[in-house]
C-alpha cells in the first residue's frame, strides 16, 4: 500500500493569555421563589463536541433528537429523523436514498452522499477518510437519539465545516426486551425488523436486524437493505467501559435519473430512458467492527481517556450511461481522546487532547456497461489510496464562575490521496498533499443558569474528496489519474446566538421552553462546486463566496399535552468573486458569475410541529400529530438562469402505545404530503445538459405495529 505516512511525535502544548474582565451584575434581584414558576436546566449532554457537557455550557448551536421523537413514524431515511432539526435543509435523491444534507450551504455540492458534515454513528466516523458519507448503515428504528451540532466545527473533526450529526443506538433500556417492528405503505414500502436488549449489571448487549424495501413513486427508482447493528458494553467495575460496535449492511438501488424541467412539468415521476436501458443503480454491501475503551481515572476520576479502534470492508458496484463500476474499499482506523478537569487560578478547566487516524484502499474497475451487465473490455483500473491524521486540542476555562468560559481549540490535519493506474494508457500516477492548522475561538456566557449567549470565530477546512479528484478534458493536465487543479475549500466562520433550555413542570402554562437563535456570517475561498458534463459530475473551485443567515429554533409545551415547534432559516448566499468557463452542448464560454446566489439553497425554510400527546389511562397513551414545511424557490445552476418552484407540504400521523404487562405494543399511521403537492425533491446543480429535477414524494399512506415483550 502506498503514501502510508507515520507521524512519531506531536505535542500540542497551548498558551493561554487571559486578560481583564469586568462582570456588571444588577444590584438588585428578586430572590427565586420557591413555586411552580421556577425554572430549571434540563439535564442535556452533548458527546458531538468530543467531551460531554449540558448544551446550555458550550459554545455551540446543538439540536438533540430525543428517544420519545423517535418511537413513532415512518423510518425510509435519515430525513425522517432529521427533519424537525432548525437550520437542516435535507434533500433525498429520487425520493428515498442517498440524502443530501446540508447545514449552512455546506453539502450542497455533493450529488451523492454527504458533504462538508461529519457523520458518526454512536462516535465511529461514517464519513470516509476524504469526508464523504453514504448514510446506509444505520438502522434508523434502532435509534436512542440524534446529536446535532451545527456550525464550523473544523478545529474538532476532520471535514466538518458545517457541523457534526452523531446517531446514537438506544442502549440505555431499563428492562430486557424484544421488539418486532414492522411497517407498510403505498409505493410497495414495507419494513420488517427485530431488536433485543439485554442487560446485567456488568454488561448490556443490543442486537438488532432491519429490511426494507421500497418499489418507488418514481420508474426505475426501487430499492432493498438489510441491516445488523450489534452493540456490547462491558463494565469493568464504576470507572471502565469496554465496547464493541459491528454492523452490516447489503443493499440496491435503482437510479431514475435527473430530468429536465419539460420533463418534470410533463412527468415528475418518469425515469430517464438510458437510465432504464443501462440499468442505473448502486449495489453495495458493508461491514464494520469496532473496539471502544473509556475509563476515568484520578482522585476525583478528573482524567478521561478514550481509545477506539475499527476496521471495515465495503463493496460497491455502480453503473451509468457507459460504465460499470467495480470498487473494493479496505478501511482501518483509530480515536485517542485525553480530557484533564482541573483548576487553574481558581478557575474550573477543561483540557482535552486527541488524534485521529482513517486509512482506506483498494481497487476501482471501470468495465463497458452493456445494458446493465459488466461488458468485456476494461476501460480502466486504479489503486485509490486515502488516508488521514489529525490532532485536536480543546481547552475551557472558566473566565467567571458559572457566568463564561473561554473556549480554545485547534486541529492539524494531513491528508493523502493517491490514485495509481493499474492498466497503462497514457496516465501519470497522481498524489495530492493536503494539510492545514485550524484553529476556533469562542465564548459562552450564561445570563441565568437555563439561558446562554454564544459567539464563535474560526477557521473552516475542507478537502476534496477521492471522487471530487477525478481528472477530465478540462484540467491543465488531462494525463494526471488526480485533478491537479482542485483545492480544499477554506472558510472564515463567525456566528453569534443565544439559547434557553427551560423546565417548569408545575406550571399549567408553557412547562417546557426551548429555544436558539443563531446568526452567521461566513466567508468562503476556493468553494468547491460542481458541473456535469454528459452525466458525469466534475468538480472546480469558485474564487469567493459569502454565507449569511439566521436559524430560529423554538421548541415549547403550551399546555399540558400539546407540543408545538417553528424552526425559520433565513439564508443570503452569494458568489463574491467567481469567473467561470461554461462547458455546453454549443461549445465553451466564459461568463462572470460574482453577485449571484449559490444555487441548491432555499432562502426561506419554515417548518412547524404540533403534537397533542393524550392518556385514556395507564395501559394506554397516544399521540397525534401535524407537520408541515414552506420551502422558497431556489436556484439550480450557477449563471441563475432556473429555479425550483416554491413549495408547501404537510404531514400528518396518529399512533397509540398500549401496555399489558409485560408486554406492549405501539401502532400508528400516518400520511405524508397530504395535499399530495409536486416539488423539487433534490436539485442536481449545473447539469451540462438542464437535468436539474428530480421529484419529491407524492401523497402516501403509511402504516406500522411494534410489538414487545420486557422482562
Amino acid at each position: 500500500m502506498k503514501n502510508i505516512y507515520t507521524i512519531l511525535y506531536f505535542f500540542f502544548f497551548p498558551v493561554f493569555l487571559f486578560s481583564a474582565f469586568l462582570s456588571v451584575t444588577l444590584s438588585a434581584q428578586e430572590k427565586e421563589k420557591e413555586d411552580s414558576l421556577k425554572y430549571q436546566t434540563e439535564e442535556l449532554v452533548i458527546t458531538g463536541t468530543r467531551t460531554f457537557d449540558k448544551i446550555i455550557d458550550i459554545p455551540y448551536s446543538v439540536f438533540r433528537v430525543d428517544k420519545k421523537e423517535l418511537g413513532y413514524g415512518k423510518k425510509v431515511s435519515a430525513k425522517d429523523v432529521l427533519a424537525d432539526v432548525p437550520g437542516l435543509y435535507l434533500q433525498s435523491r429520487y425520493g428515498n436514498h442517498d440524502l443530501r444534507i446540508s447545514i449552512r450551504g455546506f453539502g450542497t455540492r455533493s450529488n451523492t452522499g454527504v458533504r462538508g458534515v461529519r457523520i458518526l454513528q454512536d462516535g465511529i466516523p461514517e464519513s470516509e477518510p476524504d469526508g464523504e458519507t453514504v448514510i446506509d448503515a444505520v438502522d434508523f428504528t434502532s435509534l436512542g437519539g440524534v446529536e446535532v451540532v451545527k456550525g464550523n466545527l473544523s478545529s474538532l473533526y476532520a471535514n466538518a465545516p458545517g457541523g457534526v450529526i452523531n446517531f446514537l443506538t438506544d442502549m440505555y433500556f431499563p428492562k430486557n426486551f424484544f421488539t418486532s417492528n414492522n411497517q407498510i405503505g403505498k409505493y410497495g414500502y414495507r419494513q420488517n425488523g427485530i431488536k433485543a436488549g439485554v442487560k446485567t449489571n456488568d454488561y448490556r448487549y443490543f442486537l438488532s436486524y432491519n429490511y426494507k424495501n421500497l418499489d418507488g413513486f418514481r420508474v426505475h427508482s426501487n430499492e432493498y437493505t438489510h441491516i445488523v447493528n450489534s452493540v456490547f458494553e462491558g463494565y469493568l467495575g464504576t470507572k471502565t467501559t469496554i465496547s464493541v460496535l459491528g454492523n452490516y449492511v447489503r443493499g440496491l438501488n435503482k437510479i431514475p435519473g435527473s430530468l429536465t424541467p419539460e420533463e418534470f412539468t410533463e412527468d415528475p415521476f418518469q425515469a430517464r430512458d438510458i437510465a432504464i436501458s443501462q440499468d442505473f443503480r448502486n449495489e453495495t454491501q458493508k461491514g464494520r467492527l469496532g473496539v471502544k475503551f473509556l475509563t476515568s481515572f484520578g482522585k476525583y476520576n478528573n482524567n478521561e481517556i478514550e481509545a477506539t479502534i475499527y476496521g471495515g470492508i465495503k463493496e460497491l458496484i455502480k453503473t451509468n450511461d457507459a460504465d460499470y463500476t467495480i470498487a473494493t474499499r479496505y478501511s482501518l482506523g483509530s480515536l485517542i481522546r485525553f480530557t484533564n478537569r482541573s483548576e487553574i487560578l481558581k478557575r474550573n478547566n477543561k483540557f482535552t487532547i486527541g488524534m485521529d487516524y482513517a486509512y482506506q484502499s483498494g481497487p476501482r474497475t471501470v468495465f463497458d456497461n452493456i445494458n446493465g451487465h459488466k461488458g468485456n473490455n476494461v476501460n480502466d483500473m486504479f489503486e485509490d489510496d486515502q488516508g488521514s491524521i489529525g490532532f485536536y486540542f480543546q481547552n475551557q476555562f472558566n473566565l467567571v464562575t458559572n457566568k463564561m468560559d473561554l473556549f480554545l481549540s485547534g486541529r492539524f490535519d494531513r491528508n493523502v490521496f493517491s490514485k495509481s493506474s493499474l492498466q497503462f494508457r497514457g496516465f501519470t500516477d497522481t498524489s495530492r498533499i493536503f494539510q492545514e492548522f485550524t484553529p476556533k475561538i469562542a465564548l459562552n456566557y450564561k445570563l441565568t443558569p437555563s439561558v446562554a449567549l454564544y459567539t464563535s470565530y474560526g477557521i473552516g477546512y475542507d478537502v476534496p474528496s477521492v471522487y471530487e479528484l477525478d481528472n477530465n478534458y478540462t484540467t491543465s493536465n488531462t494525463k494526471y489519474t488526480m485533478n491537479p487543479d482542485l483545492a480544499p475549500q477554506k472558510s472564515n466562520n463567525f456566528e453569534l446566538g443565544i439559547k434557553g433550555n427551560l423546565l417548569n413542570k408545575k406550571s399549567e402554562f408553557m412547562r417546557k421552553l426551548f429555544f436558539e437563535t443563531t446568526f452567521f456570517d461566513y466567508v468562503i475561498a476556493d468553494e468547491i462546486v460542481p458541473y456535469t458534463i454528459n452525466q458525469t459530475t466534475y468538480y472546480r473551485n469558485a474564487a469567493k463566496s459569502n454565507r449569511k443567515g439566521i436559524e430560529v429554533g423554538i421548541m415549547s409545551e403550551p399546555l399540558e399535552g400539546i407540543e408545538l415547534t417553528v424552526n425559520y432559516t433565513f439564508t443570503n448566499f452569494k458568489y463574491d468573486e467567481y469567473n467561470a468557463i461554461i462547458f455546453g452542448p454549443s461549445g465553451t464560454t466564459y461568463e462572470s458569475y460574482a453577485g449571484n446566489r449559490e444555487p441548491s439553497v432555499p432562502q426561506h425554510i419554515l417548518n412547524l410541529i404540533l403534537n397533542f400527546e393524550f392518556e385514556i389511562n395507564e395501559n394506554f397513551n397516544g399521540l397525534l400529530q401535524w407537520d408541515c414545511d414552506y420551502i422558497t424557490n431556489m436556484y439550480v445552476d450557477d449563471k441563475n438562469t432556473v429555479n425550483t418552484p416554491l413549495y408547501f407540504y404537510g404531514n400528518a400521523m396518529a399512533g397509540i402505545n398500549a401496555t399489558f404487562g409485560k408486554f406492549g405494543c405501539v401502532a400508528f399511521v400516518g400520511m405524508n404530503n397530504i395535499f399530495d403537492k409536486r416539488y423539487v425533491g433534490f436539485v442536481n446543480i449545473n447539469d451540462y445538459y438542464g437535468r436539474y429535477f428530480e421529484t419529491g414524494e407524492p401523497r402516501n399512506l403509511f402504516s406500522g405495529l411494534n410489538v414487545s415483550f420486557r422482562y
